[in-house]
């Protein structure tokens, strides 16, 4: 018990985040994506997934144990 101002509150900010029109700039998205930031390359990506994969599943480790 002791919920309903909590609750209240909680439905009134789902219902302003859900009908309310997000405004969106536009511009400043196009710069940020635009910049010429440091960029990793593809080849980095393929050898970090490589030297992590240990060429088992880690889910099946304790399947053969029998209790």
């Amino acid at each position: 018990m002791g919920r309903g101002r909590a609750r209240a509150k909680q439905a009134k900010i789902a219902r302003e985040l859900k009908y309310s029109a997000p405004t969106a700039d536009f511009a400043a998205l196009q710069k940020e994506l635009s910049s010429s930031g440091p960029r990793v390359p593809a080849e980095s990506f393929a050898q970090a997934s490589d030297s992590s994969d240990d060429g088992g599943d880690s889910r099946d480790q304790g399947a053969d144990r029998d209790y």
